[in-house]
């Protein structure tokens, strides 16, 4: 029996502040990472534009709506991976139980570290000093029992802060929490949530497992164990990729499907790149489709055979193209491969017997 320490550490505005960090002159200043223009799409935005409203994934130009003074940098995913894998080798100083989440964040399970500290708190605290020390960026924490409240936990003191959750605590933080909170519950569920008089993690715990499952199915476990703290999911330093995509938003709406036949040829060579890469391969071809009124269109065929080539790639998306008329302009092309050689191995380390931790109360 043993109690797990985890911490999340996450990159306080990462793209952003690493866009400061090597241009003075932006320090202090309202700035998104991404495409400025009305096609433009922010992917990182620094703390002075958000307070603004500014936030990843808006609009260009919304963004420029909320904030007329933000001053835009187009994205060095180079330099941010640069200084990602200088942060990873500072985590590896602790431990060798790190998962990344995406360049910026990442699970640490410290239970038993490589500096003998029984800390939690204190090795959470030493990395994200030397995080500061090694690159000039602020980090944020999060440390609890499991991953669910150390992710959620990460947030609270943000910037350049951390918060403890200790044992004794988990289950009044769980239930104190909004519902949306929960990892899996977004817009569709939490409405419906709501319709039952689900508003918090009180109100779910007050929920029999029974209830929850002729409600929300598979997901009715996972809601009830949550929300008492049973979240057995371990930091995995080798997480298996289940799909691998790339998409392109175009500056102009295309009708033509010659247009968009030369776009998708530009991303199949992208993802059999990504696949070289990670020398993996995928049987479901997906072609995503994002019409001029901004509806979203899935067409996927599975084969019986991995592929991994640009011709094989587009090949398909092709085939998935011509399946139907378009009903609109497109703005949005996007393919993906899912069902990879990978998940044979998923398969298999599901079927080995997981441990179970059980809580137990010690210096944290």
């Amino acid at each position: 029996m043993k109690l797990r320490k985890i911490i999340h550490v996450d990159m306080d505005a990462f793209y952003a502040s690493v866009e400061q960090l090597d241009d003075p002159e932006l320090r202090g200043k309202a700035i998104a990472v991404g495409g400025g223009s009305k096609r433009g799409v922010v992917a990182a935005a620094s703390y002075e534009a958000r307070k603004f409203g500014v936030k990843s994934a808006m609009s260009g130009a919304l963004a420029y709506k909320l904030c007329p003074q933000l001053i835009f940098v187009k994205t060095n995913f180079d330099r941010y991976r640069e200084i990602s894998q200088r942060i990873r080798k500072i985590f590896f100083e602790y431990t060798d139980l790190v998962e990344p989440l995406s360049l910026d964040e990442a699970y640490l399970d410290v239970t038993e570290n490589k500096k003998g500290n029984p800390s939690a708190t204190l090795i959470a605290k030493e990395i994200r000093d030397k995080i500061k020390e090694k690159t000039g960026l602020n980090a944020s924490a999060g440390i609890s029992i499991n991953k669910f409240v150390a992710k959620i936990a990460s947030d609270y003191n943000k910037p350049n802060g951390q918060k403890t959750v200790h044992p004794e605590e988990v289950e009044d933080f769980i239930q104190a929490l909004e519902i949306r909170k929960f990892h899996g519950v977004g817009k569709v569920t939490a409405t419906k949530m709501y319709s039952l008089g689900i508003f918090t993690g009180a109100d779910l715990k007050e929920k029999s497992l029974a209830f929850l499952q002729e409600n929300f199915g598979k997901s009715g476990p996972y809601y009830y164990n949550t929300v008492r703290g049973i979240h057995l999911s371990e930091v995995k330093p080798n997480r298996i990729r289940k799909s691998l995509g790339a998409e392109r938003t175009f500056l102009e709406n295309i009708s033509s499907e010659i247009f968009m036949l030369e776009r998708l040829e530009h991303i199949a060579e992208e993802i059999e790149r990504r696949l070289k890469k990670s020398q993996v391969a995928g049987k479901t071809i997906t072609l995503k489709i994002k019409y001029s009124d901004f509806s979203l269109q899935t067409r996927s065929k599975t084969l019986s055979y991995y592929i991994a080539s640009k011709e094989l790639i587009l090949e398909t998306a092709k085939e998935l193209l011509y399946q139907e008329k378009m009903k609109n302009s497109v703005r949005l092309l996007g393919i993906s491969l899912s069902n990879l050689n990978t998940e044979d191995r998923t398969k298999k380390q599901s079927e080995e017997p997981e441990e179970v931790y059980v809580q137990m109360k010690f210096d944290f």
